[in-house]
């Protein structure tokens, strides 16, 4: 009778070499999350810290210019709700409207203004700031995913400094639909389809451009549930993604009393609609012909915003070539065409490609390569997004 190896000691070496490994493994995504968020708090400090100097040499107060334009707005939804009409002035124009804002950034406002007691000012920056911090974290989670904890790192920091980072620590909506489109965007990569479906939800109750998320997460289900029709959290997903964007619309219709609500007052109240391009391109060609650079009428934001707009349709074509996954490209692509084709407001149209963060991966993939190249990139997007955020904050005066 043949005797049976006693393989219980290598068995049990086996599975102590395994987690000995997977400890350090875990440890080390720790780690990179702790630099992840370090490194971005450092260059937002920075970013922060040129504009407070700057603004004490020209007497502007620093609180205000955080807390501008479209926080205004949303500051009078948080306090007082929003309109029951769409006003007209005495010559019959349509006034502006809060209408046009989503909900979900002034509610959480409103929240905080509440349970902490501040001032409705000090909630809307809170919440914006919280939320981007909550946002570089999930980029560096989805670039350690996708790669690498290094790429996770530099995801997060190229993000916090971006042309128009700026926002990110305003009392903009920016902050908090990025940080659940990133969230989202990595639960669908992990195929967590109810967190994707949920997450997506609540990224339509901040902004319009949730659009773009609603489309991904979707294709990216309906492609799952295709394959295995039996996938019923994927379904779930699939009826829970434009629930916020499509509850909201709904609901400002039927305040309005018509079908077109939402649109109404977006083209109506505020000359903002989608024309497939021709306001942009038309802009776009004004900004170099009539550059201020070269003696010209045409601000120097404008020239600037079609700068950001070229370079990101470059980098949608290098994610391509760097094979980002593909639920990245779509989300990003998107996003550059609502940004492309709406009509209005063209000096905003760099601030709204924040939440396209996928579109810096092909960035984050050059210069993860040496040190040099990552110093080099940090460095210069650091002095562009200080130099920006100085201008577009003191001398544009006109919405971010």
């Amino acid at each position: 009778m043949k005797s049976v190896p006693d393989t219980s000691g290598k068995t049990a070496t086996a599975v102590r070499s395994a987690t000995a490994e997977a400890v350090p493994t875990h440890g080390r995504r720790r780690h990179g999350l702790a630099v992840a968020l370090s490194l971005y708090t450092l260059l937002r400090a920075i970013n922060f810290a040129t504009l407070a100097i700057a603004a004490n040499i020209q007497h502007e107060d620093l609180r205000g210019l955080l807390l501008a334009f479209d926080a205004t707005w949303y500051a009078d939804i948080a306090v007082n709700g929003y309109d029951d009409v769409v006003k007209a002035d005495s010559n019959g124009l349509l006034k502006q409207s809060n209408l046009a804002f989503f909900p979900l950034y002034p509610a959480l406002t409103a929240a905080v203004k509440s349970t902490l007691h501040v001032d409705v000012g000090a909630a809307l920056l809170m919440v914006a700031n919280v939320a981007a911090f909550a946002a570089a974290a999930a980029l560096y989670a989805i670039g350690s995913h996708i790669r690498s904890p290094r790429t996770g790192i530099l995801l997060a920091a190229l993000w916090a400094v971006t042309p128009h980072a700026m926002v990110q620590s305003m009392g903009y909506s920016e902050s908090v639909f990025t940080a659940l489109a990133a969230y989202g965007l990595f639960a669908l990569l992990r195929r967590q389809w109810l967190t994707a479906g949920i997450l997506t939800l609540l990224a339509g109750l901040t902004r319009p451009t949730a659009a773009a998320l609603i489309a991904t997460v979707v294709l990216v289900a309906l492609l799952a549930v295709w394959r295995k029709p039996v996938l019923w959290r994927a379904w779930a997903a699939i009826l829970l993604a434009p629930l916020g964007l499509v509850g909201f619309m709904t609901w400002v219709a039927v305040r309005l009393g018509r079908i077109d609500g939402y649109f109404y007052a977006q083209s109506q109240a505020w000359n903002m609609s989608f024309d497939g391009g021709f306001y942009t391109v038309r802009f776009f060609v004004y900004s170099f012909v009539r550059s201020s650079f070269l003696g010209g009428s045409a601000p120097f934001e404008y020239a600037e915003v079609s700068l950001v707009l070229a370079a990101a349709s470059l980098l949608l074509f290098a994610a391509v070539r760097a094979r980002v996954p593909w639920p990245l490209l779509l989300y990003a692509a998107i996003c550059l065409i609502v940004a492309f084709t709406g009509a209005g407001f063209y000096w905003s149209k760099a601030r709204m490609l924040v939440p396209a963060f996928p579109l810096l991966l092909p960035l984050v993939f050059w210069s993860e390569r040496s040190r040099l190249r990552i110093v080099l990139v940090i460095t210069l997007l650091t002095v562009m997004s200080a130099f920006l955020t100085v201008y577009l904050s003191l001398h544009w005066k006109h919405s971010f």
